[in-house]
């Protein structure tokens, strides 16, 4: 079995529309794909549709852009209730962040004598619910400034860079209580790539499970192979779920092709399960389309 717990569509930063991603994963030979999409939901109701065409079982998520103590963190939601007031207000103000940015990084850029438009960055996010950077590095790229997204956060976008533009993230801790309280699971996301082991230690995550996290993506492309090994050794020391993934953006992000990184079918079953706990505890159903 199959499974791929971490994928982007064209609703965030992916080039896929949900249907067409389904199609891929299937074409890929996954049994399981979860889409998590950043800070939104709006893929789900496709990607359900598309789960029952395809014969690929399905996890709606969400990739929750988060803060803690101002270091950014990717907190992976499965199978939260998506109407869950708390939850969607948080999601709604991430969203807004994203969007009040834009101008911002637009006028940056145009100081740098580049030529770039709000208007070229809206046509390039498309159907996109959570618009942002990759965006405006499609726009680069297209111009030709940049030959990739990649490029275009290491010369202008990413932090310290001369377009970046701080937003809001959600606080962490705060964040692992509503993820629990819709009835969801949660699962740190690459913990160990873009800032290396700095950024969490084993109190770290301890601290985390203690606030109520679940699991760590531990098998991504960003974590080689002692990474792994490190990751793999604390999630059992404390008892969390140790997922594999992807994070597959389509045309978006080379070299992340769906099922190159799995979740092993019994950290999946452990992750149902404890989806299931965490559902009933809260008071509602899971969302699983499996």
């Amino acid at each position: 079995m199959r499974i791929d717990l971490h994928t982007h569509s064209d609703r965030s930063d992916g080039t896929d529309g949900p249907r067409e991603l389904l199609a891929h994963a299937r074409d890929a030979g996954l049994d399981v794909v979860a889409i998590t999409d950043h800070d939104t939901t709006v893929g789900w109701a496709d990607a359900i549709e598309a789960a029952r065409s395809t014969g690929v079982g399905l996890v709606p998520g969400i990739e929750v852009s988060c803060a803690l103590e101002e270091h950014p963190v990717h907190l992976l939601a499965y199978l939260p209730d998506p109407a869950y007031e708390p939850l969607v207000a948080e999601l709604d103000r991430i969203l807004a962040g994203r969007q009040a940015r834009l101008p911002a990084t637009v006028e940056r850029l145009r100081g740098l004598d580049i030529d770039i438009s709000l208007a070229d960055v809206e046509r390039a996010a498309g159907p996109a619910a959570a618009t942002g950077r990759p965006h405006v590095a499609d726009v680069l790229v297209r111009k030709g400034v940049v030959g990739t997204r990649d490029e275009a956060f290491d010369r202008y976008l990413a932090a310290g860079r001369p377009a970046y533009v701080e937003r809001y993230a959600a606080d962490l801790l705060t964040m692992l209580g509503v993820v629990a309280d819709a009835g969801g699971v949660s699962v740190v996301a690459h913990p160990w790539g873009r800032r290396g082991r700095s950024a969490m230690d084993a109190d770290v995550f301890k601290r985390l499970r203690d606030h109520g996290l679940c699991g760590i993506e531990v098998d991504h492309e960003d974590h080689d192979a002692s990474a792994r090994a490190d990751l793999h050794g604390i999630a059992t020391d404390l008892d969390l779920i140790a997922t594999g993934a992807s994070d597959y953006h389509g045309a978006g992000k080379i070299g992340f092709d769906l099922g190159c990184n799995t979740t092993s079918p019994e950290q999946f079953e452990r992750l149902l399960d404890t989806a299931r706990i965490v559902a009933e505890r809260a008071g509602r159903g899971a969302e699983a389309a499996l």
